[in-house]
C-alpha cells in the first residue's frame, strides 16, 4: 500500500487542491484528480526519501488556530494602524531559536509567522537554529519569541513528532 501512497497527505492535498482549482466536482475532475493523487507522489517519492511523518489530527486543529490568529491579527493590525501614532510603534528584529529539525517543519513554521499580519519571518539562520522574524509592533521582544513559540512552534513538533 505505501507503494502506491508513498505520501498519503500530498495525494490527499494533490487531489483536494485539483478539485478547488477546477471549480466543479464531476466524474471527471475527481478522476482527474485521483491520478495526479496517485501519479505524482509515486514520481516524486525517490526524490524526497526522508519524509517525516506527519499527524493529520494536530495538522487540521493547527490549520484551524492559524487561520483564527490571522483574523484576529488582522484586527489588531488595523487597530494599531489606525490609532496608534508612529511614533509610539516599537517595530521589532526577533531572533527565534528553532527547536524543529526538519526543513519541512521549519517552512511550516515560517510560513505561519509570515501569513500573521504583522509578522513576517525574513530569514533562516545558516545552521538552521534561528528563524529572523520582523514584527510591526513588539514591546517586549523576548514576550513575543516566548508567544510565538509556545503558540505555533510547540504544535508543530506534535504535528512533525
Amino acid at each position: 500500500m505505501s507503494r502506491l501512497f508513498p505520501h498519503p497527505g500530498l495525494s490527499a492535498l494533490l487531489i483536494a487542491m485539483w478539485v478547488v482549482m477546477v471549480n466543479d466536482v464531476s466524474f471527471g475532475t475527481l478522476f482527474l484528480a485521483l491520478v495526479f493523487g496517485i501519479v505524482v507522489p509515486i514520481f516524486t517519492a525517490p526524490w524526497w526519501p526522508g519524509r517525516p511523518h506527519v499527524r493529520f489530527i494536530p495538522g487540521l486543529a493547527y490549520c484551524g488556530l492559524v487561520l483564527w490568529d490571522i483574523v484576529v491579527a488582522n484586527f489588531e493590525v488595523a487597530a494599531i494602524i489606525l490609532f496608534k501614532p508612529n511614533r509610539k510603534l516599537r517595530p521589532a528584529w526577533l531572533t527565534i531559536p528553532l527547536e524543529l529539525d526538519t526543513p519541512e517543519a521549519i517552512t511550516v513554521f515560517a510560513g505561519t509567522i509570515s501569513l500573521t499580519p504583522g509578522t513576517v519571518s525574513a530569514d533562516v539562520s545558516a545552521c538552521g537554529k534561528y528563524l529572523l522574524v520582523h514584527a510591526l509592533h513588539a514591546t517586549d521582544p523576548a514576550a513575543e519569541v516566548a508567544k510565538i513559540k509556545a503558540r505555533y512552534e510547540r504544535r508543530l513538533k506534535e504535528i512533525y513528532a
